[in-house]
């Protein structure tokens, strides 16, 4: 039985278009762990651990509500309120493993999928260096290949960004290689960052862990290192820091898709708690910026969700 589970090795940059030009690139990998697997590969792999110290492990306690329940338990959970059911179907974890016991993802990212296969929901949990925690529930349309999808910006991450942006998140189904891409545009929709990441699949053995340890030594910590280092060129460039505002008042922003309406009626926004209203938007991308942006993310967001 052909494994789910894989790691990609690739790149990860970052390009500031504004106020000042700034742009970072760095070699990392990612695991995808396929929640179902994750015990198994630490049973079977002597540099894997699943709740345990290994090389490389995963904690069920370094995501979501971190208080150690099973991963897949609470993906269903947050999945049912917001009124998706995948019936038991797979959830694939994108992330960094703890190295040697430490881990800090800036992104993960859950790809939920129904019984049948199809991919029904992503959520992207992001975290800050502040020791905070946002997920960004996207729901899925049936029978997307590419994820593609439009929202407010809703935590703060960056000192040097404030809230009032949007994002466009495109994402690819992880197969023979994977690529996160996302677009942040100011309040004007001038677009002012670009953050990719494109890797390349190999199977999770103990060898290739080993060959990933020695290309990539410590790290996360050198991700931790990286995010301070080139706060220092920020400032040194002159970017203002922001003042950081308190952290959302639920932790999970749903994002959903359009949804039907009835019959002679016009679509209306879901305004519960956490959730985020549904508008419509075709604008295009600057043309100074269009190049980056169409390779990123194509130059017609289909709809665009706002708070």
């Amino acid at each position: 039985m052909s494994q789910a589970s894989g790691l990609y090795d690739g790149v990860v940059t970052h390009e500031r278009l504004a106020p000042r030009r700034h742009r970072l690139r760095y070699r990392l990998f990612q695991l995808l762990i396929d929640l179902d697997e994750a015990a198994g590969l630490g049973e079977r792999l002597k540099l894997f651990g699943h709740n345990r110290f290994a090389l490389f492990s995963l904690h069920e306690r370094d995501h979501l509500a971190g208080d150690g329940r099973p991963l897949w338990v609470q993906v269903e959970a947050l999945l049912a309120t917001a009124g998706i059911d995948i019936a038991g179907g797979r959830v694939r974890l994108l992330c960094m493993p703890r190295v040697l016991g430490y881990v800090f993802n800036p992104l993960s990212i859950f790809y939920c999928h129904r019984a049948s296969g199809e991919l029904a929901a992503v959520l992207l949990e992001v975290n800050n260096t502040f020791g905070e925690r946002h997920t960004y529930l996207i729901e899925v349309p049936t029978g997307a290949k590419l994820v593609r999808q439009t929202c407010a910006k809703a935590f703060f991450v960056s000192p040097f960004m404030g809230l009032d942006m949007t994002y466009d998140f495109r994402l690819s189904l992880p197969t023979d290689s994977v690529v996160t891409a996302i677009l942040g545009r100011g309040a004007d929709g001038v677009p002012i960052i670009t953050a990719t990441f494109s890797g390349a699949r190999r199977e999770v053995d103990d060898r290739a862990l080993a060959h990933a340890f020695f290309s990539h030594p410590l790290l996360t910590l050198k991700v931790v290192g990286a995010i301070h280092w080139e706060a220092l060129k920020l400032l040194a460039k002159g970017v203002r820091l922001r003042t950081k505002p308190a952290p959302p008042p639920h932790p999970v922003t749903v994002v959903r898709s359009e949804l039907a309406a009835p019959a002679g009626q016009e679509p209306q926004p879901d305004r519960r708690a956490g959730h985020v209203a549904l508008v419509r938007s075709r604008g295009r991308l600057q043309a100074q910026q269009a190049e980056v942006a169409e390779a990123l993310v194509g130059e017609e967001p289909q709809v665009e969700l706002t708070a």
